[in-house]
């Protein structure tokens, strides 16, 4: 059974860090309708005014972010030690478990900026295991070629008989960048039971059976039940992130950058960065404050 549209979500303008202007596909609002997804920010610009301050020192805990750069370069630095640059093609998949602390900072000089970055929940029994961090730079993420007309980047997860770099994620995900040749169509295999979304980057496709549906760049398309994904892309073809995982059907309490399950929890994480416990691997540059990171309210959903 193919899956049908359940909604589309335009993506909306937001300002978060220390002031980068982005789009915001979904957040806290949509939660948990995208499980084990939690949040899909576009960061994509011309206007340096509007990224250059970055993202200085803030912490996670309990959950997994995921940075994919299309355009520019991001330096970043985290409190595991690991320190370095990611530029156009690059992915970032940073488990921060217990507990981390990092920045990420645009570098200067560059007059376009651009990527993505997603935030994935961890399981309850995941949420104070050890930090962990996977940089796979452009070259070493493979190509296939699953259907005429189309080209897949994988990231994470399978398909055409490729591999994506990215293993042992614990809700099983699929991360592709996939590209349609103009009014091709496709349909795309997902796993029974796994919540899935696409992101137009560019052009424009359809996914219902009569091809009615035109959905633009900046529109998350969230996708019912079933076995697989159609799509047609339109005239100028279709660019988009495809990303399915294992919902873990667990409660959500949420303090920005921090992802529990329950208000102890989630509270007693809040003291812990405020008193300088946070950490539980090893030390880290002094943070700034993080009420600049995102929906700073602590919330149950």
């Amino acid at each position: 059974m193919l899956r049908v549209v359940e909604e589309v979500l335009e993506a909306q303008p937001t300002i978060e860090g220390a002031g980068v202007h982005l789009r915001r596909a979904f957040g806290h609002r949509e939660v948990p309708r995208l499980d084990p997804f939690l949040l899909l920010d576009d960061f994509r610009s011309e206007n340096p005014a509007e990224y250059v301050a970055g993202f200085p020192w803030h912490p996670h805990r309990g959950i997994e972010t995921v940075t994919y750069m299309l355009d520019g370069r991001v330096d970043h630095e985290d409190s595991l030690g690991n320190k370095g640059s990611i530029g156009p093609g690059d992915v970032q998949w940073m488990t921060s478990g217990s507990g981390i602390i990092h920045q990420e900072m645009p570098r200067m000089g560059d007059s376009r900026m651009g990527g993505f970055q997603l935030w994935v929940n961890l399981p309850r029994n995941r949420k104070m295991s050890e930090p962990g961090y996977q940089e796979v730079v452009n070259g070493r993420i493979p190509e296939a070629v699953p259907a005429r007309g189309v080209r897949a980047r994988v990231i994470a997860g399978e398909t055409g008989g490729v591999r994506g770099p990215v293993r042992e994620i614990s809700v099983q995900p699929e991360f592709l960048d996939l590209r349609l040749e103009s009014r091709t169509e496709y349909t795309h295999p997902t796993p029974v039971g796994h919540t899935s979304f696409g992101y137009l980057l560019e052009g424009n496709a359809s996914f219902d059976p009569e091809g009615t549906d035109r959905v633009d760049n900046g529109n998350l398309v969230l996708f019912g039940p079933g076995t697989g994904v159609r799509m047609r892309a339109g005239e100028r073809g279709a660019r988009l992130l495809l990303v399915s995982g294992k919902p873990l059907k667990e409660p959500v309490a949420w303090w920005g950058p921090i992802v529990m399950t329950n208000r102890k929890e989630l509270e007693q994480a809040v003291e812990e960065y405020q008193n300088g416990t946070f950490l539980h691997h090893r030390r880290a540059p002094a943070p700034a404050d993080p009420s600049t990171s995102a929906d700073p309210n602590p919330t149950d959903t």
